[in-house]
């Protein structure tokens, strides 16, 4: 059977045998591409080729005037051993290409992370590769090992007895709930007492040193306050797993909570609103009850009304979240702003408006439904004899019934328009001013 790597080789000599000097090298390399190369890269002196070192490839892919959202320069060096496929610690024009288009792949991440874990390049990872790497680039902070030995290894690597590789979708699959196991492994570690429970700080120990780098100084500084959604002083392990959905679902979360806002009259929703949304934009499964208290716990911890907005979420759903605007919070673009300022007072206007015309159907239907006993009262206090000693109506109930005999149903309502044109105004005007007093000392007290 032929290798693969040497059909590869076989059809790179073919190519050459057609073109062997009618193409220059990376003649079909987009003009961007060879920019954003020379922009940072060196010159041979003896071959005048452009290149990078490691050096050079970090301020191409993390410039140091770029946020990097709490990850190290440094870091991203591991990425020059996937753009350095000779292993000459230097990276051509051509090499650059070629990692520029891995990047543009919808699964880069899933297949960098391969390239990284197969340090002997023959397509698959084993046990030892896996583990080496993962002991290698794991952080000195953490505080809680890793069991190679539990379950979870062995059903994706094998037992110790009957290890075996892992092919590129099989190593994805495997990736996707690393996250998961170590958080599920750092929760036995701190759960001494084995009860499925561990204190507030060693929830925020176990966040910070497995998603810290994803999560912002919001939600970072706050993680301990998760064990208030629920009666007691300490965190269950079900608090832990949704925490984790809810940083694991961010991207969806977010749109969820675009669309459902959108939709708000007001541009806030509640709790429900989200569980809504969220079945109405997930086929098979939606968030739990306590992953929306978990995210609503976090996004109003200072203003715990009941009702957010989009700009109240951006403190949990964006990792670079400043007490400033944010992305989240802010239009599209300047125009939009523009428009939305623009519109305020107009908005203002409407809203009083609408809240004088509920207010005027509110209370004309309550005059409504209280007439006829406003009628049965009137008629028992004006009431004359017909008889010296004799009484039209001997109590309300009789004044009642007597009414309806005598005039019809419709008798209960005789007079009842001129008493709706004066209560519907003053109603309205009551619960109008009631709501801007109520409103303007909200807000300069709250």
């Amino acid at each position: 059977m032929v290798a693969p790597g040497e059909l590869v080789m076989a059809a790179a000599d073919d190519t050459m045998e057609e073109q062997p000097a009618e193409k220059e090298e990376g003649a079909d390399i987009p003009l961007q591409t060879r920019l954003d190369f020379s922009q940072y890269a060196l010159k041979d002196q003896e071959t005048g080729e452009e290149y990078m070192t490691e050096r050079e490839f970090i301020d191409a892919v993390a410039p140091e005037s770029e946020d990097h959202h709490k990850i190290p320069r440094s870091q991203y060096s591991v990425l020059f051993a996937i753009a350095d496929r000779r292993k000459a610690h230097r990276i051509t024009l051509s090499d650059w290409a070629t990692f520029e288009s891995l990047l543009a792949k919808p699964d880069a991440e899933y297949e960098i992370a391969f390239h990284l874990f197969d340090r002997d390049g023959n397509g698959v990872v084993d046990f030892e590769e896996f583990k080496q790497f993962y002991n290698d680039n794991k952080s000195k902070n953490i505080e809680f090992p890793f069991d190679w030995d539990c379950e979870w290894v062995s059903l994706y690597l094998g037992g110790s007895k009957a290890r075996h590789s892992m092919t590129y979708p099989q190593f994805a699959q495997m990736l996707r709930g690393l996250q998961g196991e170590r958080i599920r492994q750092a929760f036995h570690h701190f759960d001494k007492n084995h009860d499925g429970y561990i204190d507030p700080e060693d929830f925020s120990r176990i966040i910070r040193q497995t998603a810290g780098h994803k999560l912002s100084n919001h939600l970072l500084s706050n993680l301990q306050t998760l064990c208030n959604i629920s009666p007691g002083a300490k965190i269950s392990y079900a608090n832990v797993r949704a925490f984790q959905n809810v940083i694991r679902d961010m991207d969806l979360i977010e749109l969820i909570i675009r669309t459902s806002t959108q939709k708000s009259a007001d541009g806030t929703i509640t709790r429900q609103d989200f569980l809504n949304e969220s079945a109405r934009t997930m086929r098979f499964s939606i968030f739990t009850p306590m992953e929306a208290d978990i995210l609503f716990h976090f996004a109003s911890l200072d203003q715990p009304s009941g009702r957010l907005t989009l700009s109240d979420f951006a403190r949990v759903l964006d990792p670079s979240w400043t007490a400033g605007p944010t992305h989240l919070s802010l239009p599209a673009d300047r125009s939009a702003a523009a428009v939305a300022q623009s519109t305020g007072l107009l908005q203002n206007v409407l809203t009083s408006a609408h809240h004088f015309l509920l207010g005027s159907v509110a209370g004309a239907f309550g005059a409504f439904m209280v007439y006829p006993i406003d009628l049965v009262k009137t008629r028992m206090q004006n009431q004359r004899s017909a008889a010296v000693g004799q009484r039209l109506y001997n109590n309300s109930i009789d004044c009642f019934r007597k009414v309806v005999r005598n005039e019809g149903f419709t008798g209960l309502y005789r007079g009842v328009l001129p008493q709706l044109v004066g209560v519907a105004p003053e109603k309205a005007i009551k619960l109008t001013v009631n709501d801007i007093v109520r409103g303007k000392f909200t807000n300069e007290h709250g």
